[in-house]
């Protein structure tokens, strides 16, 4: 009962690999911060979605899925079909339409580079344009309802029959472990260990000095007066470096309890080298037919009180910038999903979306489907969005290509879960960092349109990296 790692020399195949086999039994009172904690050393796994209350997590790697190039998306896809098609689960696992306890179904972690031509360097070592783990310990946990799920993989010759009792004979001893009492576990702030952080020893550093991002962003002027571009997105990068091996798990909660609203997430495919963040953006959710997204483009800063926080959303409202870059988002989403739709619907007017340390402009869409073919298909047409790379899509991503100087990696990608039916959930992975060792590179992208000001987009860029470097620091968001 091995991990099975699927790449370019061939895909995964129940044939030779074997079936998915699980087991589950409820988890009592166990929080994620106990389960997270035990699996330090390991490859670990999270989501959590604040606005819907629900927690996964998972450690340990039953299964790897890879993608490469134009088809990572398909390629995901057949394979998770493939091993959730021949799947066979143990006690504790109900099937009834609707049942709770469909929430201690097998669940892949997971996402996709930015680009398609993704080649990692050392910052992103480990990590594939297309990359999913289904993990043999899961953990989940929505609305006072807590489960444990253990995956493994059998070989093909072997008989779940004589399997399954292996397995929860190994899920009873995991939770009598995890279950038992530990002094230091904290469960707040989302449901992570607490712990120090780097403090006052974090030294912090921004490789694309401003006059390089002011020549960037006028080049980008100068590429709307001349062709079809309407807007696009730049990044740049802040280097955190502190004195002692960075927590991640720390770090983890940190953005649990400072961002409760947002979707935090961690992919750890190798120990001690994680993917981290807490981002405000869903990019598709798809359960069945129904449909959810948003689009989110267009921000300000926080203010310092009640009255000049009501004036600054009150700006972002009537700032016919941020209106404009929003509404492009907000069109490009709708021609995206138009075609798939038999309903769609878009809020009229775009609200004000208020985290601790800034403001966006934000209208949720939803949609029911035409046909129901999983959450992936959406995750392709849907990424990457306006709000992400730009419009039209195809001229944005080329001005990146050619001229963006940061290796973006997972930043601003899909990252999210799949289930057993394929359906899921990805958030757009903004508010993030990769952390290595003592080390973290943390991303920031601005929208650039043909009135964005250099100046005001590199102070754009500095408040939203704050999440990451408050979380690296152990200090609490302003």
């Amino acid at each position: 009962m091995e991990g099975v790692e699927s790449g370019r020399q061939g895909e995964y195949s129940v044939a030779r690999h074997g079936r998915l086999v699980s087991a589950s039994r409820p988890a009592g009172e166990l929080a994620a911060a106990r389960f997270l904690r035990a699996a330090e050393g390991q490859e670990r796994f999270m989501w959590r979605d604040g606005r819907q209350g629900i927690t996964l997590a998972g450690s340990g790697v039953a299964a790897h899925l890879i993608g490469y190039g134009r088809g990572r998306f398909d390629a995901i896809a057949r394979q998770a079909s493939e091993l959730f098609a021949c799947a066979e689960t143990g006690s504790g696992l109900r099937r009834g339409p609707g049942g709770r306890s469909e929430l201690a179904l097998p669940r892949m972690f997971g996402g996709f580079a930015f680009r398609e031509d993704f080649v990692p360097d050392m910052v992103w070592t480990g990590f594939h344009p297309g990359h999913f783990i289904l993990p043999h310990y899961q953990f989940v946990s929505q609305e006072g309802e807590s489960w444990l799920t253990i995956n493994a993989l059998l070989a093909p010759e072997e008989k779940a029959s004589s399997v399954l009792p292996l397995l929860e004979e190994a899920l009873a001893a995991q939770a009598e472990l995890l279950c038992g009492t530990e002094p230091g576990v904290d469960g707040q702030a989302g449901g992570v260990e607490a712990g120090a952080g780097a403090g006052d020893e974090l030294e912090i550093a921004y490789p694309m000095p401003y006059a390089e991002w002011a020549q960037l962003v006028e080049g980008a002027r100068q590429t709307f007066a001349s062709t079809a571009l309407q807007k696009v997105v730049l990044a740049r990068t802040a280097q955190l470096r502190a004195g002692e091996r960075i927590g991640i798990s720390q770090a983890l909660t940190r953005l649990c309890g400072n961002y409760p609203d947002c979707f935090s997430f961690l992919f750890e495919p190798q120990a001690g080298h994680a993917f981290l963040g807490a981002t405000p953006e869903l990019l598709v959710r798809v359960r069945g037919a129904a449909l959810e997204t948003m689009a989110l483009a267009g921000s300000i800063q926080r203010g310092a009180t009640e009255e000049e926080d009501a004036a600054l959303a009150a700006a972002l409202l009537a700032s016919s910038k941020d209106r404009h870059e929003h509404g492009l988002v907000v069109n490009g989403v709708r021609e995206l999903l138009t075609p798939l739709s038999s309903e769609l619907t878009v809020a009229g007017e775009p609200a004000v979306l208020v985290l601790r340390n800034i403001q966006h402009l934000y209208t949720p869409i939803k949609a029911m489907l035409k046909r129901s073919g999983g959450v992936l298909p959406l995750v392709e047409r849907l990424h990457p969005t306006p709000a992400m790379g730009g419009t039209p899509r195809e001229l944005g991503m080329d001005f990146i290509r050619e001229n963006e100087p940061t290796l973006r990696g997972w930043y601003a990608a899909p990252v999210g879960w799949i289930d057993s039916a394929m359906d899921g959930a990805f958030a757009v992975a903004i508010r993030s960092a990769i952390v290595q060792k003592e080390r973290a590179w943390a991303y920031a992208g601005a929208g650039i349109v043909p009135d964005s000001v250099p100046r005001n987009e590199w102070e754009e860029t500095g408040w939203k990296f704050q999440p990451i470097i408050n979380a690296v620091a152990g200090r609490q968001a302003a």
